[in-house]
């Protein structure tokens, strides 16, 4: 990130008043509060969370707060204080069939086991804007009494039966169950397992993932995906201490899954079947949750031989520069003194310029 940014210390003082000054605004204003951002911004504190791999939707608020709302730079700050956390163990394998869902729709089944759960969302909404929030605060709707009002138990996976018929490619660990890899510690070495990409997708700019998603629907992967399964809710958090030989429970974190049907494949001896593509971020982030399953299911190209001609089925070019705190540092570097650099390449086009110039009146 872009951070090495020298100078005198009146100017950088100055310079930081007046930053303080533009996140306070107007001082008419009341000021808005950490737990305000928490509340009632929860899709930009579930995007900063998913983007600094951090679940922690109070910090989270205040980084977004101390950003004057921009994701990038708040995402940054997490990340950076995430550095400074020690680890004192790992949590088992999240079970988000045990998930106590908010939401959870599929576009493959009308009549879908456990029932359709709409949810929060805007996909039912008008996209007009509402001149009544300009009144002041919003008094939300009472709530309908009922299952609708509430997070459901557990329901059951919609792609289920169909992996049960052998219809659908089943979930199951690569051969010896290896130990994924840890993008947070250990550089990425290309190719990369499936572990390995959809972590760092787990965390990549939102935009980014979008895009290349998008694009592989467009034509630049041939993948053909299916809303398998899409779901919003709450799933518990475990880990075994070292005293006990037992899962305990430590407390509950919010996340988005998406399972997308794409493309059949099969052969000769093997009977064809659906493929997959996988995406899981923090908190309600479903969109990016789908675009994620998209860019997954084009990076597995050599693992059903189909030949790799598009972006998106790229690992080298999808993965890194998807890094928003990276990808943000390297263009905002440029903003530090280039003095010499530039004068070396001045001189050379003045040199070449008088040489083009001499040329010509030789020619003439």
């Amino acid at each position: 990130m872009y951070i090495a940014v020298k100078g005198g210390e009146r100017a950088i003082d100055a310079s930081r008043a007046l930053l303080a000054a533009a996140r306070r605004g107007d001082p008419a204003v009341p000021a808005l509060g950490v737990e305000q951002i928490q509340e009632q911004l929860g899709l930009l504190v579930g995007r900063v969370m998913a983007e600094a791999s951090l679940y922690d939707p109070q910090l989270a608020a205040l980084a977004i707060r101390q950003a004057c709302g921009d994701p990038i730079e708040a995402a940054f700050l997490l990340r950076a204080y995430r550095t400074t956390l020690p680890r004192f163990g790992s949590s088992e394998p999240l079970d988000t069939d045990r998930m106590r869902v908010r939401r959870r729709v599929s576009a493959i089944f009308k009549d879908l086991p456990g029932g359709q759960v709409l949810g929060p969302t805007f996909d039912y909404t008008q996209r007009l804007l509402d001149f009544g929030l300009l009144q002041g605060e919003e008094l939300p709707t009472p709530l309908p009494s009922g299952d609708a009002s509430a997070a459901q138990d557990t329901v059951p996976g919609a792609l289920t039966q169909l992996a049960a018929e052998g219809l659908v490619e089943a979930c199951e660990p690569s051969d010896g169950d290896p130990e994924p890899p840890d993008i947070t510690r250990d550089p990425p070495a290309y190719p990369l397992p499936r572990s390995g990409w959809l972590q760092m997708l787990a965390r990549a700019d939102e935009g980014w993932v979008l895009g290349m998603g998008y694009s592989t629907q467009r034509g630049y992967a041939h993948t053909h995906p299916f809303g398998g399964d899409i779901r919003f809710g709450a799933v518990a958090v475990e880990i075994v201490p070292d005293e006990l030989d037992f899962a305990i429970e430590i407390g509950e974190i919010e996340l988005t899954e998406c399972q997308m049907v794409n493309q059949f494949v099969g052969s000769a001896s093997t009977p064809p079947t659906f493929t997959r593509g996988y995406g899981l971020v923090f908190g309600h982030g479903e969109r990016k949750a789908m675009a994620m399953s998209l860019v997954d299911r084009a990076l597995r190209c050599d693992e059903f031989d189909e030949l790799p001609t598009s972006p998106a089925q790229q690992q080298e070019f999808v993965l890194p520069q998807g890094d928003s705190v990276e990808a943000s540092g390297f263009v905002q570097h440029l903003k530090l003194p280039h003095y010499v650099t530039f004068e070396s390449e001045l001189q050379l086009i003045r040199q070449l310029r008088a040489e083009i110039e001499a040329a010509s009146k030789e020619t003439a």
